[in-house]
């Protein structure tokens, strides 16, 4: 079972990491940093993760955080895969309430399940979906006074359904895009999956992965893993050619 202070030991664990970065001279004052950690109550069936506010994804966290007071009550929130989406709307059902759906596996009659939900959100949404359905659950959301969140890969009002009443909901919905990471996040997460991974990196050499690596979250998580993976086989601390070897340069 969790400790209640295992979500204090996060933060401290996320400001040290940002005063390493803090090294780069690429962020401001400590006041600032911290500002961008977010801060959500404990709860134990929650587990202990953590996610950054950047400059990438900042508008759409800040659209989650604004909740109730938005102009319409449908969100898309969209973005590369592993960019975080299903992350933020973790946090933002713990803090909120809400259901989180799967968009290919809606039941029939949902609505039973959905009565008694203010938030609902569906992720991994692609346009393979029964557009039926989705239009029905826009509907069922307006007619009860619900909010909906839509997290996809691209725009939900960019996709191309066939039914027309779906085409004309789509275009009219709040929208929030998470953008490529920039050097900044970067640098956030390559520390923070190393250390997940209970794998060490000095300052030279964050900064010399940071700046080679493609800025892709996909290409991140691939990063890590090759760097794992020779680390485990190899059993050797990570060095330049570690690095090189792992982004296949």
């Amino acid at each position: 079972m969790d400790h209640p202070n295992n979500f204090y030991l996060l933060q401290k664990r996320m400001i040290l990491i940002l005063k390493q970065i803090n090294k780069f001279g690429k962020l401001n004052k400590m006041s600032d940093m911290e500002q961008q950690l977010i801060n959500f109550q404990f709860d134990k069936n929650y587990k202990s993760d953590d996610f950054y506010v950047s400059k990438s994804n900042f508008f759409a966290f800040s659209l989650l955080d604004s909740w109730p007071k938005w102009e319409k009550n449908i969100l898309n929130i969209h973005g590369e895969k592993y960019s975080g989406k299903s992350h933020l709307s973790e946090i933002f059902v713990k803090k909120n309430k809400g259901i989180i759906l799967k968009s290919k596996i809606l039941q029939p009659n949902y609505e039973k399940d959905l009565r008694f939900h203010q938030n609902i959100i569906l992720d991994d949404f692609d346009k393979e979906v029964d557009e039926s359905k989705i239009f029905s659950l826009i509907n069922f959301v307006d007619q009860n006074s619900k909010y909906l969140i839509i997290n996809s890969l691209i725009p939900f009002n960019k996709m191309e359904f066939k039914l027309n009443d779906l085409i004309s909901r789509a275009k009219n919905c709040l929208e929030a895009k998470i953008e490529k990471p920039d050097d900044e996040l970067i640098k956030v997460l390559i520390l923070k999956y190393l250390s997940d991974k209970q794998i060490k990196i000095n300052d030279k050499l964050l900064e010399f992965a940071s700046k080679r690596i493609t800025r892709s979250y996909g290409k991140i998580f691939e990063f890590i893993y090759k760097i794992d993976e020779i680390s485990l086989k190899k059993k050797r601390s990570i060095d330049q050619k570690t690095i090189k070897e792992a982004l296949g340069t």
